[in-house]
């Protein structure tokens, strides 16, 4: 029997997702994509968890769509209606960290550009090299690099298609984090249990405000956030915050 394309583990509040390709450098196939769908399918379903950690086995994080299987199948590692992984085009709504060891090129940058934060190794490496090979990032690498780095910059990137070095996506802005080779999961880890300490109704607001607020005028802006946080303020997850705060201990969230 062969094994699992995609593998989750929850721990606490947090599900690991991990690509599990790595005599393949964690490629994507079109099986691959539909398998990560159906993971952050869990990740969204299940109240118990606040948010999720993307990773790949092994010493890589994903070296993009597996042009070897591509060339005998014809078959792009897309989901219709979701992209690339099953995550590019329709993001989830709970936050996504990468934990990134080793290559994330071509789509597997992408993924990370997918994720809301990203932790990574000092021998990660990051690229987007589809110009040299006659070919563009459209699986979001056009549309999300320059709302991450400054335009020139990203133009750099998309243009030469040359790979950054982890310390110079640290300096860009690209990554939270730097680590040792061999430890982005358990830093993951530590940041997500930070997250998940917190009320799961709110991170979700939060990521859908910031995210949607690049394209709100400043007229508008207050008045479209308005409509998506109110429920907040009459949820049972805000009295439960303001009473745990009140006898001091930790809240117990219910996602409602």
């Amino acid at each position: 029997m062969s094994e699992a394309l995609v593998l989750t583990e929850k721990k606490g509040r947090v599900l690991i997702i991990t690509i599990n390709r790595p005599q393949s450098r964690n490629a994507l196939t079109y099986e691959t994509s539909f398998a990560l769908a159906e993971a952050i399918d869990e990740l969204e379903t299940n109240a118990e968890i606040s948010l999720g950690i993307l990773r790949g086995q092994g010493e890589h994080f994903c070296a993009g769509m597996d042009l070897k299987e591509f060339a005998k199948t014809q078959r792009r590692a897309v989901v219709p209606g979701r992209g690339l992984g099953g995550l590019c085009e329709a993001l989830p709504k709970k936050p996504l960290i990468a934990a990134v060891e080793g290559y994330a090129l071509a789509g597997g940058f992408e993924l990370c550009l997918a994720c809301d934060l990203i932790i990574a190794s000092h021998t990660a490496k990051f690229g987007l090299p589809e110009a040299k090979r006659g070919l563009v990032p459209g699986s979001g690498g056009m549309l999300r690099l320059p709302h991450r780095v400054p335009y020139p910059v990203a133009m750099e990137i998309l243009l030469t298609g040359d790979m950054l070095t982890s310390q110079r996506a640290q300096d860009l802005g690209l990554i939270n984090q730097l680590v040792e080779p061999g430890q982005a999961l358990d830093a993951a880890l530590a940041m997500a249990d930070k997250i998940a300490a917190n009320g799961p109704l709110a991170l979700q607001v939060i990521k859908e405000v910031v995210n949607e607020a690049r394209t709100w005028s400043n007229q508008d802006m207050f008045a479209l956030q308005q409509p998506r946080m109110q429920h907040i303020f009459s949820s049972e997850d805000a009295k439960e915050g303001a009473t745990a705060f009140a006898e001091k201990r930790d809240p117990v969230w219910k996602g409602r």
